[in-house]
């Protein structure tokens, strides 16, 4: 299996390079470009993820639909699809870049730390899934409100760039669902 690589960033968010994804998540990972992606289904509800057990980063944690890295060369839309693919099995419909700006950083229980620029996409769900077992441990739909409600209320029940995506994706959701 190749080695998964993923795009280093300046201070000014410009490429300066790649690292091993393995590699580059440590104790002092250093800023990197990812994204996150939220699908919705025909009822407007939300797919939350829980990562699989096996992950070196955040395991067993309750996050977001998708998210991942794009490889160098790779645009930020074609790698939340081919991600979604990979660890979901479906494909994501009308995809839509919600929070173009959103950059976080934060450390897991072990010290790991997570150091992104993180694009934010929404995008719609019909279909079937295959959930790969070494990404996702399992899956929920819910409701915007609900999902707002954990985020405020138990944000320790999920990723910390899930709550504060959360909180920054209200209006831009309705939006969407309304469109």
């Amino acid at each position: 299996m190749d080695r998964e690589l993923i795009v280093l960033l300046n201070a000014d968010l410009s490429p300066k390079g790649v690292a091993g994804k393995a590699d580059a998540h440590n104790h002092c990972t250093p800023m990197h470009l990812g994204f996150s992606l939220y699908l919705f289904n025909e009822r407007g509800d939300v797919l939350l993820s829980r990562r699989s057990l096996s992950k070196g980063t955040w395991p067993g944690t309750w996050s977001n639909s998708c998210c991942g890295h794009p490889g160098p060369g790779e645009a930020i839309a074609e790698a939340a699809t081919r991600r979604c693919r990979e660890e979901l099995g479906t494909e994501p419909l009308s995809l839509r870049l919600a929070l173009a700006d959103f950059r976080y950083e934060c450390a897991d229980s072990s010290g790991i730390r997570e150091n992104e620029y993180c694009p934010t996409f929404l995008a719609r769900f019909s279909g079937r899934m295959s959930l790969n077992p070494r990404e996702v441990q399992e899956i929920a739909w819910t409701s915007w409100e609900s999902l707002r409600a954990v985020a405020s209320g138990a944000p320790f029940l999920l990723s910390p760039w899930c709550v504060a995506q959360v909180a920054l994706l209200e209006s831009e959701v309705k939006e969407f669902l309304f469109a």
